[in-house]
């Protein structure tokens, strides 16, 4: 997707390097002017370096978070980086935040996201893919990192894929961990890197069960994009995972050279996977 020519891009940076790697690639792209909106104790301080405007607020203001862009004439915005689950219950929401929530029938991330997206363009402020500044972040197909692959890999891959897609189609999560032909973990609230964890610890002092991470159908690219990193990585090699199999051009690859140099040092495959 090419980069669509605008004067200034906002960015609600949620944690991790992926806001950061957003702001650079943008800057490279040649966007004249970005605005970053913080969260304090999730988003890294260094976002200060790379946006020209930092506005740092509490995860539940979207009222301050739609002015803060609004005031600045930013009329365009992508969300990066994830927010702590606990911190989402945590929070204290302003009144447009809670009078959003109390419309909502389901709380997930596609229906609260989808819904902030809606408040922002009430704002004059339009939730746009970030897609065109993820630059070669995205694994494509016949991604391969670390040892081949085994059939019963294979086979483990093919039945996480099938099971994770219907999991994530019914809102649970996007992750399942498998080993030899045996659902050991699901995903839930809790997050990817706690269902490695609870999956490895399943798998017997030997490990070797395969992990697959998935996008939702037809996922809204605008937010909650699957994201594996160094920690994703850190996780497996704690847990004694074998293989992490991600959707092709649908998964951000955080920290590339950490997760490859992981990769070799603990004999992880690290792979995409399509239907």
């Amino acid at each position: 997707m090419e980069s669509p020519d605008i004067p200034s891009l906002g960015i609600i940076a949620g944690s991790r390097e992926l806001p950061l790697l957003i702001a650079r690639e943008a800057r490279r792209q040649g966007v004249p002017r970005i605005v970053a909106v913080a969260f304090r104790d999730e988003t890294s301080t260094e976002i200060d370096s790379v946006a020209d405007e930092v506005e740092w607020l509490r995860v539940g203001q979207l009222a301050k978070l739609i002015k803060a862009f609004s005031n600045r004439d930013v009329r365009h915005c992508v969300m990066a980086g994830q927010v702590a689950p606990k911190n989402l219950f945590e929070f204290r929401p302003d009144l447009k935040t809670a009078a959003m929530l109390f419309r909502l029938k389901e709380r997930n991330a596609h229906t609260i996201f989808g819904a902030i997206g809606d408040e922002l363009a009430k704002g004059g402020v339009e939730l746009i893919e970030a897609t065109p500044w993820l630059g070669q972040a995205m694994p494509g197909p016949d991604f391969l990192l670390g040892p081949k692959l085994t059939k019963q890999q294979r086979d483990d891959i093919a039945l996480g894929y099938r099971l994770a897609k219907e999991v994530s189609r019914l809102e649970i999560g996007q992750t399942v961990v498998v080993k030899e032909g045996t659902v050991l973990a699901v995903e839930g609230f809790e997050g990817t890197d706690a269902c490695v964890q609870r999956g490895g610890e399943l798998a017997g002092s030997k490990g070797g069960a395969v992990a697959v991470k998935v996008a939702k159908q037809n996922h809204d690219m605008r937010f909650d994009i699957p994201c594996i990193g160094r920690q994703t990585l850190e996780s497996c090699a704690a847990s004694k995972i074998a293989v992490l199999a991600v959707e092709p051009s649908k998964t951000i690859l955080l920290e590339r050279e950490e997760v490859e140099s992981l990769s070799q040092a603990n004999g992880i495959t690290v792979t995409t996977v399509a239907p």
